[in-house]
This record gives C-alpha cells, sequence and structure tokens, in this order.
C-alpha cells in the first residue's frame, strides 16, 4: 500500500506538548500507512511569517507567548480558507469562538490518544475529500498521475477523455461512465452526457447553462434535475 503524506503544522510553546502531538502523529501514521511531514513553531510571529499557504492540517496551542492561537488562524484564514485547524487548549471555553476562524475541532489538555486518535481520523477524512484522489492518465504519451480536485471538468468525444485540470488538459481513451465510478465519493456531476463537473469549480447556474470562471457548458434538460440536486447537496456541505 502506498503511503499516504500530509503535510502538518504544530504551533505548540511547550515542547513536552508538542513532542506528545508529533509522537501520537507518528503513532497514527504507523498504524494507518500515513505519513506526516511536521513542521513545529513556538510562537504566533514565527509561524505566520513561515506560513506558505502549503499546509494540509494544523495544530494550535491557543496560548502562546507573543499572542493567541485564535489571532493567529484569523490572520491565516485571510491567506486560506481550506486548511484544517484544530486547536489544542486547556481551556474548553474557546470551543465556540473557534468556530468564528472555521476550526475543524478542539482538544483539551492533558491529550489522550483516545481523544486525539478520534479527532485526527475526522481530520484526515475532510483533508481527503478536500485534495481529491490520484488519477492515472494512460496515452501513447506514457503515464500521468494527476489530483482530481485539480480537474474542472472531463469531456469525452468519440471514446476520447479529456481531461481540463487547472494545469492543462490530458487526454485519454475511455469512457465517462468509467470515470465515474473511479470518481466514486468525489463531487462530480454529469451535466449533459458529455460533460462530467467538478461541482467545487462552478461559479453559476443559469437556465441551461453552468458556468466555471469564463467556461460555460450546456445542462441537457434530462440531467438537469440530477445535476442541480448535486450541487446542491455539495453546497449544503459547507463545501
Amino acid at each position: 500500500m502506498e503511503t499516504e503524506r500530509i503535510k502538518v503544522i504544530i504551533v505548540e510553546d511547550e515542547k513536552d506538548a508538542a513532542d506528545l502531538l508529533q509522537q501520537y502523529l507518528l503513532r497514527y501514521g504507523e498504524a494507518k500507512s500515513v505519513e506526516f511531514d511536521v513542521r513545529r513553531y513556538s510562537d504566533a510571529t514565527s509561524f505566520l511569517s513561515n506560513y506558505n499557504n502549503s499546509a494540509d492540517l494544523i495544530f494550535m496551542d491557543i496560548e502562546l507567548p507573543d499572542g493567541d492561537g485564535m489571532t493567529a488562524v484569523a490572520k491565516i484564514r485571510e491567506r486560506d480558507n481550506e486548511v484544517t485547524v484544530i486547536f489544542v487548549t486547556n481551556m474548553s471555553q474557546y470551543a465556540v469562538k473557534g468556530y468564528e476562524v472555521r476550526a475543524f475541532d478542539f482538544i483539551v489538555k492533558p491529550v489522550s490518544y483516545s481523544n486525539f486518535s478520534i479527532k485526527l481520523a475526522g481530520a484526515v477524512s475532510v483533508i481527503r475529500q478536500r485534495t481529491g484522489k490520484d488519477l492515472w492518465i494512460s496515452n501513447k504519451e506514457g503515464k500521468t498521475c494527476i489530483r482530481s480536485s485539480r480537474v474542472k471538468y472531463i469531456e469525452v468525444n468519440q471514446h476520447v477523455l479529456v481531461f481540463h485540470t487547472l494545469d492543462g488538459d490530458y487526454t485519454q481513451s475511455g469512457t465517462l461512465s468509467n470515470i465515474q465510478d473511479e470518481l466514486a465519493g468525489e463531487p462530480f456531476s454529469l451535466c449533459n452526457r458529455c460533460y462530467l463537473v467538478n461541482l467545487r469549480y462552478i461559479t453559476a447556474v443559469k437556465q441551461f447553462d453552468v458556468y466555471l470562471g469564463t467556461q460555460k457548458l450546456q445542462i441537457s434538460r434530462p440531467k438537469r434535475t440530477g445535476f442541480l440536486r448535486d450541487l446542491n447537496n455539495y453546497l449544503a456541505k459547507g463545501c
């Protein structure tokens, strides 16, 4: 089984507490075949100055020597709306305020592995949904691995699939039905028999047209009801 990689930042001024979180990550990773790439900061200033929007998960202590973690995360949210945040704190009363900065969850100190692993499992599930899954594109040029989260839509024309991604277009032979099976659980829906659309990139729907930025695709009458249902369900999840 290929090891999954997740980028984690721990912001914690107490060395023993940070060591414990990292030990728990290692323990969970060994059990679940997940590799956590961990960076650590002991204060809010160094964390904010070095943050480059590349983390998947942040464990944030609320009480820091140069400020509070809640304020630090609020500043991060100005740059990064997607990173998953778990606060680690001695004070559970901060929980309500944490949702203002879209915290995923809280862990109250002292941290037990049992509680930690439950919260981490939930966070990993959210991260997987956000980052998508690997898709291998095979054609005469060879094989290329792309992430489903970077695919805007997939087009079929005479048994040739075109994957329109943020990084360019990729082609291979195949059918949309087979790709739908491969993307089960991912936020994709058919707007007509030729286009499988990634719902996360939709910017507007007008009558029988769906917009992905400046790109306009037609919604067929037979697919419209199911397509709008899928979109509404996706939006209802707050994705």
